[in-house]
This record gives structure tokens, C-alpha cells and sequence, in this order.
């Protein structure tokens, strides 16, 4: 399995509720094996199978969630 880790910008989170929230949309996407929400830090980090999800993917997750995401940050292998 090759796994990757994408860390995405999150906006709209004001307390450890919205982290909760974020975490939860994360971890049941398809392939996602772990989570890190940051509050103060305004970032999620999620490693992943890249044959089961794509980076897109994580962010609709989110959206859908109510938060804003955006993967201009870090992706590496």
C-alpha cells in the first residue's frame, strides 16, 4: 500500500466542537487511516491509501462538514 499525507487549511473553526467535526468527516472518508486537526493552527493533516482517495476528495468531505479547506499546504509521499 502506498500511503500519502496531505496537510490542508481550514477555515471556519472556532472552537474543539468544529475540531471535533472536522476530525469525524476525515476519518470516515474512504482510505484515511489518520487524522490531525489543529484550532490554533487552522490546518488538518490526514495520511492516507491513495488508491482509495484523492486530496479532492478529503475537501468536499470537509465542505460538506461546513468548513472551507484548501490543500495549498504540504503533500508528500
Amino acid at each position: 500500500m502506498s500511503f500519502t499525507t496531505v496537510t490542508f487549511h481550514i477555515d471556519g473553526m472556532t472552537c474543539q466542537g468544529c475540531v471535533a467535526s472536522v476530525t469525524r468527516a476525515l476519518k470516515v472518508a474512504p482510505g484515511v487511516i489518520e487524522v490531525t486537526v489543529s484550532l490554533d493552527d487552522k490546518r488538518a493533516t490526514v495520511r492516507y491509501d491513495a488508491a482509495q482517495t484523492a486530496p479532492a476528495a478529503l475537501v468536499a468531505a470537509v465542505e460538506d462538514a461546513g468548513f472551507d479547506a484548501s490543500t495549498s499546504l504540504d503533500i508528500s509521499a
